[in-house]
């Protein structure tokens, strides 16, 4: 196939429901790993994706070898904007709603389910998804208008949407569990364990939770902070929560 059929099968593809697009080997890995549904790879160089690949993670080299079409930098370019540094681009489609929704719901749930309201900034948003993925949380709620499959997002989580169940929600569709809501005027952390079950809720780093969010609390939870520091970063935030609740858990 020819450089210019690869770019409009691209395009093509691109245009199908649900289609991702995957931005350097980071971020390729890890959905070929959690059983990403992986349809193109384009690279600037095969040889040496297949090399980073051996070098870093073996277990997706056989993926990749079936998968890994090199093409022309501007080609690669002209899909995606910037060429990342490792040199490559995949494109993906995520996984079924329905699959998400069904894992959220799954009871009993072994870990939490975190909760953004309203988050803004893409960054964040990706990088709490990367720290759910690496401790192992059964997924990761967003509500309002920002969407959780933003490139930009996924460029954040390094693909990590792949390993967690990650949807955008309304409050009324949240999953089952006791709600656990962190606010400056809850109950110390560490005073208060968190169980597998939990679902574990943040606002945003300026306005914090909405009151409809906190009537809906079984339990406000805060975070002791130095006085006059107004508030943690949103990640670091939900790091602190997971980190808390995984301490609690028995070995």
């Amino acid at each position: 196939m020819g450089d210019e059929e690869l770019v409009r099968a691209w395009r093509e593809a691109e245009r199908e429901p649900g289609a991702v697009v995957l931005d350097g080997f980071h971020a390729l890995k890890h959905a070929v790993r959690f059983g990403g549904d992986v349809r193109r790879v384009l690279t600037v160089d095969r040889g040496a994706l297949l090399a980073l690949a051996a070098e870093l993670a073996g277990d997706v080299v056989p993926a990749l070898e079936g998968l890994a079409v090199e093409v022309p930098e501007a080609v690669v370019r002209g899909l995606a904007s910037r060429v990342h540094p490792t040199g490559v681009i995949g494109l993906a489609v995520r996984p079924p709603a329905e699959v998400n929704l069904a894992a959220l719901a799954e009871r009993p749930r072994r870990a939490p389910v975190v909760l953004l309201e309203n988050p803004r900034n893409l960054g964040n948003v990706g990088a709490v998804i990367r720290l759910a993925a690496g401790f192992g949380a059964t997924g990761v709620v967003t509500t309002g208008d920002l969407d959780p499959w933003h490139p930009n997002v996924l460029r954040g989580s390094a693909g990590l949407h792949f390993a967690t169940a990650v949807e955008r929600l309304a409050l009324p569709q949240l999953p089952a569990g006791p709600l656990y809501v962190l606010d400056p005027e809850g109950t110390d952390i560490r005073d208060l364990p968190f169980p597998d079950d939990a679902l574990l809720a943040f606002g945003t780093e300026r306005h914090g939770v909405s009151e409809e969010l906190k009537a809906r609390a079984d339990h406000l939870v805060a975070v002791p902070m130095r006085p006059g520091v107004s508030s943690f970063n949103l990640a670091t935030s939900v790091g602190m929560g997971l980190f808390h609740w995984m301490s609690g858990r028995k070995r």
